[in-house]
């Protein structure tokens, strides 16, 4: 293999910047939504063969996705909701979430099915008639 150029030899250090950078935030973002859910933050980011998605509750998968530069939208697609979805069902989770968010280090937002919004309103409901008594 012959010696790379200057050019060659700034794409790959700007490359493994852009990744440094990507891992750096998804650990932010990862521990953010660990310490907001109570659950633990996945050891490789989900990789290992037993461990999949980012964060775990005892009920709960979750998958990060986070945004290295801040945005105004974010493109969500399905196959991360059905690859999560499967991977929570393999670790036998009753429930698959996919966290994102618009800017670094920002405000968690969460992609929940409509089993599980369902459940969601029937707890504010009950804790609505339980407030009341």
């Amino acid at each position: 293999m012959g010696r790379l150029d200057h050019k060659e030899c700034y794409y790959i250090r700007r490359g493994v910047e852009i990744l440094m950078n990507a891992r750096k935030y998804s650990n932010i973002q990862e521990k953010s939504v660990a310490k907001a859910v109570k659950g633990r933050q996945q050891s490789n980011s989900g990789a290992t063969m037993f461990h999949k998605g980012d964060v775990c509750t005892d009920d709960i998968l979750f998958e990060c996705k986070t945004c290295i530069k801040d945005r105004g939208s974010i493109t969500i697609e399905k196959k991360w909701i059905n690859k999560n979805r499967e991977e929570a069902f393999a670790m036998r989770k009753d429930y698959s979430i996919i966290a994102f968010n618009f800017l670094q280090n920002g405000e968690n937002f969460y992609i929940i099915d409509e089993r599980l919004f369902k459940t969601l309103l029937e707890k504010l409901e009950e804790d609505k008639k339980n407030a009341k008594m």
